[in-house]
């Protein structure tokens, strides 16, 4: 499903805020790498609806992958 450009555009701004706000880094900062993201392609191509997410769901995925991209090893709940 394809969202309305205007609403989409306006869930971009809002998970890029709450982005930034989590990681305690500038707007810029946030929208350079939002918009250079996969999360973002995803969003944008309408793939699995991720523009119905929630900001907060949209912001930890877009750090999830900042994460995988820079080799920092998240730590496992698995106990192994």
């Amino acid at each position: 499903m394809i969202a309305n450009k205007i609403l989409l555009q306006h869930k971009y701004a809002n998970v890029i805020e709450t982005f930034s706000k989590s990681q305690n880094i500038s707007l810029k900062h946030a929208m350079d790498i939002f918009y250079k993201s996969y999360t973002y392609q995803d969003m944008r191509n309408g793939i699995s609806d991720m523009h119905c997410r929630s900001d907060a769901y949209l912001a930890e995925e877009l750090f999830l992958e900042q994460a995988e991209y820079h080799g920092i090893g998240l730590e496992d709940d698995s106990g192994v």
